[in-house]
């Protein structure tokens, strides 16, 4: 592309090198790039994080959004690549206009961030970058995403629930949220209760929005024991219907940056996630690997078990059984050892609680 090199010969050279087999490596043209501007052997190279401007969205959810992208930030800075924030949207920029940015800065590996909605970049000419999606699922491309365990989480927050004690769990979920992880959450819920004898079926409560009335009126029918959702408000509603925490009943938040009042829950690991995508897009440079892929893939990793004050207190021991929600252990190795020692969980003895005596509701 130097203007300094006749047209005629360029071809003549491109065509000579694509016989021969030869690809362009945008890895090492972008880190020469860099050396070039910054005249200096110390850049490796950079990577976008691209978030979507979308009117509303909840003050909470930016916690985890903030959280993921610094995580993203950190490992990669280890791993010798900074970390650049682009805004889409109307009020932002266009997906044709962040293209020419990315292509003047030397930017060939993208993180997209969380959106709210579903995410269309099938617009974006991604022949040029590498991409991971950092949430659930994209289909418009479809990239390689990395995204909290949910299933698996639950599940594993159920059986210590269990062990406490609890033995007719609530859930109540909102429903836009449920619908955008493919209802993960609701659907490892109901199996549980399905198998075990001894657990009491409580059907979920799912709503577009909730008010202390609605939930009242789900409380009050159903008689939870302990209650599982995101929003820390239930606390407030759950005592108003007599409900003493944790003495009678006990709350479990499932999403503890989503949260505003100290109570037990899972922590979903945002920074690990966000490093974890950050090491996704620097192995698909470093293989030379762009566009969208053949076979997209999905890495999950589970959330992290936080005791707090809303759960009777139990037996430290008292908690896993394989495949449950539990702390990852460190390896040393980074944002994608503790991501991955999250993974090996450390079976503990099971142990049965005694159920506690029902409330009386006002």
């Amino acid at each position: 592309g130097s203007p300094r090199v006749k047209a005629q010969t360029a071809r003549r050279v491109q065509a000579a090198a694509a016989a021969a087999g030869y690809r362009m490596n945008r890895l090492a043209s972008a880190v020469m790039a860099g050396i070039r501007r910054s005249r200096g052997p110390s850049f490796r190279g950079s990577l976008a994080a691209v978030t979507v401007d979308e009117p509303g969205r909840p003050a909470l959810a930016l916690r985890f959004f903030a959280a993921l992208a610094r995580g993203a930030a950190d490992r990669a800075a280890e791993l010798g690549f900074g970390l650049r924030t682009f805004a889409v949207g109307p009020r932002r920029l266009s997906l044709r206009r962040l293209d020419a940015l990315l292509r003047a800065r030397g930017i060939r590996g993208v993180i997209l961030l969380p959106t709210l909605g579903e995410p269309d970049f099938s617009a974006f000419d991604w022949s040029r970058y590498a991409g991971v999606y950092a949430d659930f699922l994209i289909e418009r491309p479809a990239l390689d995403a990395v995204c909290s365990d949910h299933h698996r989480s639950i599940v594993g927050a159920l059986h210590r629930l269990h062990a406490l004690g609890y033995r007719r769990p609530g859930l109540f979920l909102n429903q836009h949220h449920a619908a955008r992880l493919h209802h993960h959450w609701e659907g490892a819920f109901l199996a549980f209760q399905r198998h075990r004898d001894d657990v009491r079926p409580v059907p979920p409560l799912l709503g577009e929005t909730f008010s202390g009335a609605a939930f009242a009126a789900w409380f009050r029918r159903h008689r939870p024991d302990v209650v599982l959702g995101h929003d820390s408000e239930a606390m407030a509603w759950m005592a108003a219907c007599g409900a003493r925490i944790p003495e009678t009943h006990g709350f479990f938040c499932l999403n503890l940056l989503m949260q505003e009042k100290r109570c037990a829950g899972l922590d979903q690991q945002p920074q690990l996630l966000g490093g974890h995508a950050a090491e996704i897009v620097i192995a698909q440079l470093h293989r030379n690997e762009c566009g969208i892929p053949a076979h997209p893939m999905l890495t999950s990793i589970p959330a992290r078990w936080v005791d707090g004050p809303s759960l009777r207190a139990g037996a430290a021991s008292a908690a896993v059984r394989p495949g449950d929600a539990a702390p990852p252990e460190r390896s040393g190795r980074g944002s994608a050892g503790r991501a991955r020692a999250g993974l090996a969980l450390r079976p503990l003895a099971r142990q049965a609680g005694a159920a506690a005596a029902p409330a009386t509701f006002r």
